[in-house]
């Protein structure tokens, strides 16, 4: 005999299973654009461009995708954000 805590259950894990699908559904096309984004920013450091991959411009190139990667290395170029330093304390050994 079916309980009403076993139909409960069913229709928690039922409700619980959509939720997941629905997250993973909607997360999936930000990991997508943050791996081209990190494969385009990643390029761009080889060709020495000199862009500084964080955690910042990862999360724009996953909200913006391709158009987000160009974005980065655009105003890294223009020294603007994003732009890498070879040497950070080289300054510091002239004083």
């Amino acid at each position: 005999m079916v309980t009403t805590t076993e139909i409960a259950l069913l229709l928690l894990v039922l409700v619980l299973l959509f939720g997941a699908y629905t997250v993973i559904k909607t997360i999936k096309p930000l990991i997508i654009n943050a791996i081209v984004g990190l494969i385009i920013l990643v390029v761009a450091n080889v060709a020495g461009l000199g862009v500084a991959i964080t955690p910042i411009a990862v999360l724009v190139c996953a909200v913006g995708g391709v158009p987000g990667a160009i974005l980065v290395i655009l105003l890294a170029y223009l020294e603007v954000a994003f732009a890498g330093m070879i040497a950070p304390f080289a300054s510091l050994a002239l004083v």
